[in-house]
Order: C-alpha cells, then structure tokens, then sequence
C-alpha cells in the first residue's frame, strides 16, 4: 500500500453515488453538491438542503512526550466551532481557547483533502490548518491571546493516510481521511511554557465530512509518538461511527498502515478519571489508557448540540503489527473521546 494510485478527481460519481469502502488513492475534490440526496421516502431534495445538511470538521494533534496540542476547526452552516489547546503532562494544565461563530461566520473549510486552507478567525483570535498537497504536509498555526502555534507536519514518501467512505444513516455517508505518527516541526507558547517541536514530537490529522445522521455518538482513540527505539507510533480507533462495511481503525508503525478491525471502548462515563480499556476484534490493539485531564465542552442550542469529552492521559499495553511483532507500551501519551452530536 506504499504506492500512490491515480488521483480520484471527486468522490461523487456521474450518477451522484459516494465511493464507499478505503481508498488507497487520494480523493481530489469532496463534491457533496453532486450527491443524489434524498428524503427517506425517496424525494430528491433541493440544493439549499444539501448544503445545509453538510457538516465538515478538521482537527490536528501535536504531541510530544510532556504535552499535547490539539486545533479544530469546525462548520456546522448554522454554527462554527473552533478550539485550540496545550495540555501538559507535568503540571497537568490546561491552555484552551475556544469560540461559537453563528452561521459559521469568518471559518471556512475547502473540500478538498490534501489542499487548501481552513481557518476560523473570530474577534482576533485566528486558528488555521493549511494542506499542501505538493510538500505532502499541513501546517497549523493559532494566534489567541495566551496561546501561539506554529506547526508544520509532513508526510514521508511511504506513508499512506487512511482514507474511508461509509453509509450513515438511511440516505447520508461520511469521507474521513486520518493520519496519526507524523513527524512535526515548530513551537507552541503559552504564558508559562515554551514546547518545541523536534525529532521527539510526533503529529496527526482528521479530515472529516458527510451528511451524517441527525444524532451522532463515537468514542475515538488517537496517538502519536516515537518509539524508543526512533521508530514513529500512529493508531487511530473509534467506535460508534462509520462501521457500515468498513471502519477507520488503523495503525501505523515505522510509517507503515496496518488495518485493523472493529474497536471496543470498555469505560464508565460518569467516572471519566477511571482507567479506559481499548481493544480490537482482531487482536491486534490491547490498552488501557488512563486519563489525566480533559477538555470539555457542552452545547444545547437547539438545532444543533454536542456533549464533548476529550481526556489526555497515558496509554499502556500492546499493538501487533502484520507480521506479528508486537510492540509494548508503557506510558505512552494519547487522547481519547465521548462525543454525542445533534447537528
């Protein structure tokens, strides 16, 4: 899978079907206004509603081995969302900005994957995660008050994203494109503490779109780090969320993406700081993670809610690659997620 194919100019065909299953070629344009979009008795629904009901989301993770940042971007056509945080392992801290643009005013995400700038800038605050597709990379930059990112994450020649198209619902789909375990560059400032991004620091991205069902639940699983031994650690899991025929579990080892099953999220809800177990169907993921802190945030404005949790913490336990290596970790710093969205 290390090969590139040819580039898949849209997602939507001539007969405004989605291509569903992983895709080892990258997709050049999410043409969602070309989709056949239908009530669920059948009745062709008109171009103001497949705008309205496309929703589109953007996230990337910087990570080292005593913090983790995380930017998202967020346009639900009623509502914008965008965060930026730092979370840091030793004082267990939290540096966050966040902020609601009604209509999504001032943000903006392309459709098209790897090109294309994304940004929402609200009253000065300005979050923005470029793709090129030229340079294989993404830079992230966010300049709020008491918060600064410049970060820049690249591909290597061999690596190969995860890129998924799934049925949701009775008449939507979802396209999401992941990448966990990128090598990163740059800096992050906070009031306190100055974090550079070396050779230690690893990086990812979320790329996510559909018309996805009304309401909304996942768990998700994510991280990127460097092995002692210099090689790069990605996984990505979730659950609640495009398993219809395929999932978006993957794990990459030394740049290479590994496929993996179904994932199950054993934890108690209502005691988050409680140990999480994650494991695979196929075996090949065994976790526990132990939240230290989390970001959270809860929205009920009416047509559109979210119940968002997100823990950072450590990640102890085995991956097995597809020649059967396993690999331990110990203390191995990730995220994960509980979300609910009506949107």
């Amino acid at each position: 899978m290390d090969k590139q194919g040819p580039i898949l100019t849209d997602l939507i065909n001539a007969r405004g079907e989605p291509r569903f299953g992983v895709m080892t070629s990258p997709v050049g344009r999410v043409n969602y206004m070309d989709y056949d979009l239908r009530s669920p008795m059948d009745r062709p629904r008109s171009r103001l509603s497949r705008f309205l009901g496309f929703n589109q989301f953007q996230f990337a993770s910087l990570c080292g081995p005593d913090f983790i940042a995380g930017v998202a971007i967020v346009d639900l056509r009623l509502v914008g969302n965008g965060f930026a945080y730092v979370f840091d392992f030793n004082t267990r801290k939290l540096q966050e900005f966040s902020c609601l643009t009604p209509a999504a005013l001032s943000t903006f995400l392309p459709n098209t994957p790897d090109d294309g700038g994304g940004y929402c800038r609200w009253r000065g605050a300005r979050l923005e995660i470029d793709a090129h597709s030229a340079k294989r990379g993404r830079d992230v930059r966010v300049d709020v008050a008491g918060l600064e990112i410049a970060g820049q994450m690249w591909e290597p020649a061999r690596f190969q994203p995860l890129r998924v198209c799934a049925p949701a619902g009775y008449n939507g789909w979802v396209y999401t494109q992941k990448a966990a375990g990128l090598p990163v560059s740059g800096e992050i400032s906070t009031p306190a503490q100055r974090y550079v991004l070396d050779e230690s620091c690893r990086a990812g991205y979320d790329w996510s779109c559909g018309f996805m069902r009304r309401e909304t639940a996942w768990n998700w699983a994510s991280i990127s780090a460097c092995l002692p031994d210099g090689r790069s650690l990605g996984l990505n899991l979730a659950a609640g969320v495009n398993e219809t025929g395929v999932t978006e579990n993957a794990l990459w080892v030394d740049q290479r993406l590994v496929k993996l099953d179904l994932a199950v999220f054993r934890y108690n809800r209502y005691q988050p700081d409680q140990p999480w177990q994650i494991e695979t169907s196929d075996k090949k993921v065994k976790l526990e993670f132990q939240p230290l802190g989390s970001r959270v945030e809860k929205v009920n404005a009416w047509l559109v809610a979210s119940n968002f949790r997100q823990f950072f913490g450590y990640y102890s336990g085995e991956v097995r690659t597809a020649l059967g290596e396993v690999i331990c970790l110990e203390q191995v710093p990730g995220l994960v997620e509980d979300h609910y969205a009506k949107w």
